[in-house]
């Protein structure tokens, strides 16, 4: 039985100091395709850590049985038979947000957060610590995504969940949207931005360069 110390620490390290998408860089496409509203990243953050937890323990518990060599294969049907689930579920009590979401929820059956946990933890670990590692995942996923949702939501559109928080220069207010908040490169400056920023205040999660110019040398006199 893991020491409960050890499952926090499964639990937390994903949150900033491993987190799979600043510093795993996973799971960025749908990190930057569906956060143009907090509704959307929300929806999708609780999906993927859903499908994400399900699935680790699941796989966790048939790991003993599982041959190596369809091992991918099962693992993927085990993902998006929960991926189809979830993806009925929102389409009947959320179809305006599955709508939004369009394909990417389906799209977490081949997420490589979703498939690199269930690969690299799930199928050499029990199911508990399988689905508390997962679900910590998802977690750091989701900060991601939420962080960059509400503020692509609040400087493209002055607003947060639907709701305006930011006075409108049309309304007499002195806030004009940024219609670049919404498209696709804003996803990229602001993931890329977020990047630097923890790498910046935990140098440790820097990359080794992969070229180190040669040394300054004094000219031989």
């Amino acid at each position: 039985m893991a020491a409960p110390g050890s499952f926090w620490r499964t639990l937390t390290a994903p949150l900033l100091r491993e987190n799979p998408v600043t510093l795993q860089i996973l799971g960025i496409c749908s990190a930057l395709a569906v956060t143009t509203s907090l509704a959307t990243a929300l929806t999708m953050a609780a999906s993927l850590t859903v499908v994400l937890t399900l699935a680790a323990g699941l796989i966790s518990l048939i790991r003993r049985h599982i041959p190596d060599t369809i091992r991918l294969i099962l693992q993927i049907v085990i993902i998006a038979s929960l991926v189809i689930v979830i993806d009925q579920i929102l389409q009947a009590y959320f179809f305006e947000i599955s709508r939004a979401l369009s394909v990417f929820v389906g799209l977490i059956t081949t997420n490589c957060l979703v498939l690199g946990r269930t690969e690299t933890f799930a199928r050499h670990n029990p199911p508990v610590p399988s689905m508390v590692d997962a679900f910590g995942n998802g977690l750091g996923y989701s900060l991601v995504l939420i962080f960059i949702g509400c503020v692509r939501e609040v400087f493209g559109k002055g607003e947060l969940m639907g709701r305006q928080v930011l006075p409108l220069a049309e309304q007499g207010g002195w806030f004009t949207p940024l219609s670049l908040m919404l498209l696709a490169p804003s996803g990229f400056f602001l993931l890329g931005g977020l990047v630097w920023a923890l790498r910046t205040l935990m140098p440790e999660q820097a990359e080794a360069p992969d070229f180190a110019p040669p040394e300054h040398r004094e000219a031989a006199e």
